[in-house]
């Protein structure tokens, strides 16, 4: 029985560490643009594509990636991710022209996308539904809220002190590590024998670029833009119809039966909408108007990277008391408030009082939202369709934060010629409303569910 315990921690310990790693990628390059920018003489064109490159091929290939697991095998996936990312990384930190930096970022989003799915999938595998599972998720929830503060201060030391190629080397080391305890460690999921649903895999990872890149162009350039959204939408809608027919669906449409489960798929974009947008905002804030360092404004983060930490570690006991419903409405509620208080900060307001204290509310509220959020995303799935429910959580957390960001900066440019603090404030009171309708989510599709569970 300890030693079972023992191998449960080590399972966990690989794939927090693991995912960790994937969001800990997305955020660290914020900070460390400008010296990448300085380091390769890149044009601001290139910069862009240093970000949106790897945003597009992680979000088109997530439900590939998720589906891939159920067939081929999670552990097999999961491997593969960590080469690829690991590789991906090693190139990225030894790039010489934007050439091969935006390359290397494409490989690093393909390791990420056989990862993320992969992570959630094998802790549904070795974790049973319940409290055991429950406590898993919740550090899972952790890691996605850490991992995205962490990057921002990590960011800022490598860029401040050593080089910002070291960002992307650490991966390296991480990743041989976490194969070698992989092979070791966790065994092969079942598999699903049968073909792989080729229309599907085509239409979805086309849809899917398709959309982002407009999302993530829409300022850069407006017609380019919305003929890919509306082409990915077309594409997307074909992929829904190819599904119903597919034996084999990348994404059976069963998983939208529940109530609970496309309710935490909305709410879940409109969350990260609009924290997507808190990160973005507030580290221009913090370097523009208060004039910090890329290392201070990293660090200016600490209060909620502390207090998410802490809620994090309480869902478990506060799910036990409450049901995991009320701890996610809870968190959307505290999240909300401090990102409406944030929203009034302003170039003469102390960091205390307007940015760290409202902080503290948005990361202690994410700290009780992302557990419950995904644990509702993957509730009362088939075993067999582990990795495709875990790509669909995947897919709505990353296009979730692109289109909110996209909506987000499009409505605070229009305060453009008031200055950033302006545009700040629009953005941020933005992200409330988005919060506001996820909260409106929250009751009307995942609380009556769980609330019929109970009584039955």
């Amino acid at each position: 029985m300890v030693k079972k315990a023992k191998n449960k921690s080590i399972i966990l310990g690989i794939i927090l560490i693991s995912y960790f790693v994937i969001v800990l990628d997305i955020s660290v390059v914020i900070t460390a643009l400008p010296k990448i920018q300085e380091s390769l003489h890149l044009s601001q064109s290139n910069l862009t594509w240093v970000q949106n490159t790897y945003t597009l091929i992680f979000g088109g290939l997530l439900l590939l990636g998720g589906r891939a697991g159920d067939i081929f095998g999670r552990r097999r996936m999961f491997i593969l991710g960590l080469i690829i990312f690991g590789l991906g990384s090693l190139l990225v930190g030894t790039a010489l022209n934007a050439v091969w930096l935006v390359i290397a970022r494409a490989l690093q989003g393909a390791g990420a996308a056989l990862l993320a799915p992969s992570t959630l999938a094998l802790l549904m595998d070795n974790f049973e539904e319940g409290e055991e599972r429950t406590k898993a998720v919740s550090y899972y929830g952790a890691v996605a809220g850490i991992g995205a503060s962490a990057g921002l201060v990590l960011g800022g030391i490598f860029a401040s002190w050593l080089s910002w190629r070291y960002a992307f080397f650490i991966n390296v080391p991480i990743s041989i590590v976490m194969y070698i305890l992989t092979k070791k460690h966790i065994k092969e999921s079942a598999t699903i024998a049968g073909k792989f649903d080729i229309a599907g895999t085509a239409t979805s990872l086309l849809g899917i670029v398709g959309l982002v890149y407009g999302i993530v162009t829409l300022e850069i350039q407006l017609m380019i833009a919305l003929i890919s959204i509306a082409v990915g939408g077309i594409l997307l809608i074909t992929f829904v119809y190819t599904q119903k027919r597919a034996d084999q669906p990348i994404m059976p449409l069963r998983l939208f039966k529940s109530g609970e489960r496309n309710g935490a798929y909305l709410a879940r974009m409109l969350f990260l909408g609009a924290m997507m947008a808190f990160w973005f905002f507030i580290t221009q804030f913090l370097q523009s108007i208060y004039g910090f360092s890329p290392l201070q404004a990293g660090i200016g983060f600490f209060p909620m990277t502390v207090a998410n930490f802490i809620s994090a570690m309480l869902v478990p006991l506060f799910t036990r008391s409450f049901n995991n419903g009320r701890v996610l409405l809870c968190g959307l509620i505290i999240t909300t408030i401090g990102m409406f208080w944030l929203s009034f900060v302003s170039g003469n307001s102390s960091y205390i009082a307007s940015v760290a204290l409202p902080m503290i509310f948005i990361g202690f509220g994410q700290g009780l939202s992302l557990s419950p959020l995904t644990a509702a995303g993957i509730a009362h799935t088939e075993a067999s369709d582990a990795g495709a429910a875990s790509g669909v959580v995947n897919v709505a957390h990353q296009v979730g934060g692109s289109l909110g960001l996209a909506i987000l900066v499009a409505i605070s440019s229009i305060a453009a010629s008031s200055g950033l603090v302006t545009q700040v404030n629009v953005a941020l009171k933005g992200g409330s409303v988005m919060l506001f309708f996820a909260i409106i989510l929250v009751v009307a599709l995942i609380l009556p569910v769980i609330k019929k569970e109970i009584k039955n």
